[in-house]
């Protein structure tokens, strides 16, 4: 008989997965111990489970699934070779579908664009901000930006100038981060431009004094003087995302933490496995955090989620917190599907958002 850990190791199923699986009838464990609830399976059903695992990572739905792991160990194969084809013409209609949407959005961007016609960025402003300020913003934001090659417009950190207030955003579509600081000095419209990550490093470099620094756009150029050093260069020629659009924070719960002890809990605390973000992509270590009733926050075994809990990537939930830095955080948790907000306990325009993440079955 396996356990069901040892079952989950070499199956390929999660432990989750696989209790979600009994429950649904698909894959019921050979005995159940009745004082412990705890499942042990026949050495005969690893063979099932490692097919289920192929199944659905095939995105089989489950109405099919336990169909073909019912007449898998048949002399009657037919019906099984049936389901395989007929989910397998589905999947190729839906690459078709999805073909020709895709097509469509690509005619209407190219519409849109029209490169011939686009005229050269003429905008012009000129600000003074606060060194440390500065320095602690783009700290605050700069890990999460992309390094993507394909997403290009992700590389760099947004500066954004709207009256006497400059934003500074960056996202890799998994995580973003915003800061917020007063400016002076710019009455004209607002002005985004978008910094490359090497020049933001640059103008970090130069912000270890306490004076006032001076800030320049002018058109596609940005300089950063501070004293009688300064960092220039182009801007990134692609627009931004509207990440207005995008800043949605929780209105559920929330729990004050203690940054030290919540990093260690992190560390040395159960993980789990998380779906690749890309094809090809290793999967990631993944958090699983749930909220008690008096605000405590716990990183949940693989047993001890009762559907309730936020799953997070670990390592970027660990860059959150450094980049804080703050002894205490408050972190904001709406559903299990929504973005999880880190963010400072003296200062809410300061803020990290964390996708949540699908965990592995």
């Amino acid at each position: 008989m396996r356990s069901i850990g040892e079952m989950a190791r070499d199956s390929g199923l999660g432990a989750s997965a696989l209790r979600f699986y009994d429950r649904a009838g698909v894959l019921v464990p050979a005995w159940v111990d009745p004082v412990s609830g705890y499942r042990w399976y026949a050495p005969e059903q690893l063979d099932e489970a490692r097919l289920l695992a192929r199944l659905r990572r095939a995105g089989m739905p489950l109405a099919d699934i336990r169909l073909v792991l019912a007449g898998w160990s048949g002399t009657d194969t037919d019906l099984v070779r049936g389901l395989l084809q007929a989910h397998l013409r589905r999947l190729e209609r839906g690459l078709t579908d999805a073909r020709g949407e895709f097509s469509a959005l690509r005619t209407l961007l190219d519409q849109r664009e029209n490169p011939m016609t686009t005229a050269p960025r003429t905008t012009t402003a000129r600000l003074s901000v606060p060194a440390p300020e500065l320095a602690a913003a783009l700290d605050a934001v700069r890990y999460a930006a992309s390094a993507d090659p394909a997403l290009p417009m992700l590389g760099g950190v947004l500066f954004d100038v709207e009256g006497g207030t400059l934003h500074l955003v960056a996202t890799d579509r998994y995580r973003m981060a915003v800061a917020r600081i007063g400016a002076a000095g710019h009455g004209g419209p607002r002005v985004q431009v978008t910094v490359p990550v090497p020049l933001a490093e640059a103008m970090r470099a130069l912000l270890g004094g306490d004076e006032p620094v001076g800030l320049t756009v002018e058109g596609d150029r940005v300089t950063l003087v501070a004293g009688d050093r300064q960092a220039a260069g182009q801007c990134l020629a692609h627009d931004f995302p509207d990440y207005r659009r995008l800043v949605h924070l929780p209105s559920g719960r929330q729990a004050v933490v203690e940054a030290a002890a919540f990093r260690e809990a992190l560390e040395t605390g159960p993980v789990r496995s998380g779906t690749a973000r890309e094809p090809g992509d290793a999967s990631r270590d993944v958090s699983v955090l749930r909220v008690a009733d008096d605000g405590t926050v716990t990183v949940c075994g693989d047993g001890d989620d009762d559907g309730s809990g936020v799953a997070v990537d670990r390592g970027f939930l660990l860059d959150a917190i450094a980049a804080a830095d703050r002894d205490r955080l408050v972190l904001e948790f709406g559903a299990p599907t929504a973005p999880v907000a880190i963010r400072r306990t003296d200062d809410e325009t300061t803020f990290a958002l964390l996708m949540p993440v699908r965990l592995d079955d």
